[in-house]
C-alpha cells in the first residue's frame, strides 16, 4: 500500500488531500509513524523524529495513529487478496507476499492478477496500491518499490540477471549500513560486483550469510509463502513527553496492562509471556520477562505480572524513564488447548 496510514487520513478527510500529512505525534520525543507522498518531497520520512519532521515541513498536518482503523482496512484489503489465492503472507499491516502460482479466478497470469488486485482495491477501499511481480519473493519485494506509488512493475524469469546486474547492492534484503560497508571495502558497490565472487568466498567472508549473499546476487530465493502466519505477540508502549518516575511507570503499565487485555481478549488471544520494556532517560534500554504456571487470567492479574516484573529492572532509585512499554507473547493455539484440557483431564 502507498504510505498507507496516512493515504487512510487523507481518504477519510477531504481537507487533508494534496497536503503534507504526517501520522504520529508532533511532541519532542515521538517519531513519525507515516508520512504522505507530499510530506516526503520535503524529506519527511516514517522513523523520523517528530521534532525534525515539523522542522522540514512546519505546514504539515500532524494526525494521532489509528491502529484500529488502519486495521480493519488491511482486512478489507486482505479478503481481496484471498479472492485470488490462498497462499497470503502478510508482513505487516500494509504489505503482503502472495503467491499466484494458481489463481482461484481464472486469471491466467501473474501481472494480469496484480492489475486486476490493485484496481479492486482502488475501488473498494478508494486507496492506492503497488506491486511487483516476479519469480519469487526476494525480487518481488524490490520490485515492488519500483514505480511507487500506484505502480506496478515486472520482472520475467529471462529478465532477472539484467534487472540484478546493475542494482545497488544495498537493495539486497538484509544488507545494512554494517554490510553495506564491508561491502564497499571489498570494492562491491552493486550486485554485478558481488557475482564476481565465488560462494565460498562469500562464506568464508559473512559465514552463513555469504551463502543466502551469493544466492541473491544470482536472482535464486526459494523461500515459499507461507500463509497464515500468526502474530507472535502483542504489545504497546510509549515514550512520554517527560521523564517520570519508577512509580508513574507503575500506574502507566497497570493502566496499558488493562487496554492490552481487551485487545487480547477480543480476539480470544491467550499469552503465557508477558514482557516489560524500560528505556531511562540517558537511553539505557532493557528487558523484563515473565511466563507464569498459568496464564494471565484477567486484565488485573496481567497489570500485576508486569507491576512485578518492573522491581526486576536494575537501574537504581533515581533513575528516569523516557519509555515504557507491556507485551504478551507465546500465545495458546488450538492444539494446545486440547493438550492443556488433556492434561487437566488427566490430573483429575
Amino acid at each position: 500500500m502507498d504510505a498507507f496510514y496516512a493515504s487512510v487520513e487523507q481518504r477519510d478527510d477531504p481537507s487533508l488531500r494534496g497536503r503534507p500529512v504526517i501520522v504520529g505525534w508532533p511532541g519532542e520525543r515521538s517519531v513519525v509513524c507515516a508520512a504522505s507522498y507530499e510530506a516526503r518531497k520535503f524529506g519527511v520520512h516514517s522513523a523520523m523524529p517528530a521534532s525534525r519532521a515539523k522542522r522540514l515541513c512546519p505546514e504539515a498536518a500532524f494526525m494521532p495513529p489509528n491502529f484500529e482503523k488502519y486495521r480493519a482496512v488491511s482486512q478489507q484489503i486482505r479478503a481481496i487478496f484471498e479472492r485470488h489465492t490462498p497462499l497470503v503472507e502478510p508482513l505487516s499491516l500494509d504489505e503482503a507476499y502472495l503467491d499466484v502460482t494458481e489463481e482461484l479466478t481464472g486469471i491466467p497470469t501473474a501481472t494480469e492478477t496484480a492489475v486486476t488486485i490493485r484496481r479492486e482495491i482502488r475501488e473498494e477501499t478508494h486507496l492506492t496500491a503497488s506491486a511487483g511481480v516476479a519469480p519469487n519473493k526476494f525480487l518481488a519485494k524490490i520490485a515492488s518499490d519500483w514505480k511507487k506509488p500506484d505502480g506496478l512493475f515486472v520482472i520475467r524469469p529471462h529478465q532477472v540477471l539484467d534487472f540484478l546486474v546493475p542494482l545497488p547492492v544495498r537493495k539486497i534484503p538484509g544488507v545494512g549500513k554494517a554490510t553495506e560497508k564491508i561491502l564497499t571495502d571489498m570494492s562491491i558497490a552493486t550486485v554485478g560486483d558481488l557475482r564476481r565472487f565465488s560462494q565460498p568466498e562469500l562464506v568464508d567472508r559473512f559465514g552463513k550469510w555469504g551463502t543466502r549473499l551469493w544466492e541473491l546476487a544470482h536472482g535464486i530465493d526459494e523461500s515459499p509463502v507461507i500463509a497464515n502466519s500468526k502474530r507472535k505477540s502483542w504489545s504497546s508502549e510509549n515514550t512520554f513527553a517527560t521523564d517520570i518516575t519508577l512509580d508513574e511507570v507503575e500506574a502507566y503499565i497497570r493502566k496499558e496492562a488493562q487496554t492490552l487485555w481487551t485487545a487480547l481478549s477480543t480476539r480470544e488471544l491467550v499469552g503465557r509471556t508477558v514482557t516489560v520494556k524500560l528505556r531511562t532517560k540517558d537511553f539505557r534500554t532493557a528487558t523484563r520477562r515473565l511466563t507464569p504456571p498459568a496464564p494471565p487470567a484477567s486484565g488485573d492479574e496481567l497489570a500485576s505480572i508486569g507491576a512485578e516484573l518492573l522491581r526486576r529492572f536494575e537501574f537504581g532509585e533515581n533513575a528516569r524513564y523516557r519509555l515504557a512499554g507491556i507485551g504478551v507473547s507465546n500465545f495458546i493455539d488450538e492444539s494446545d488447548e486440547e493438550q492443556l484440557q488433556s492434561a487437566a483431564l488427566f490430573v483429575q
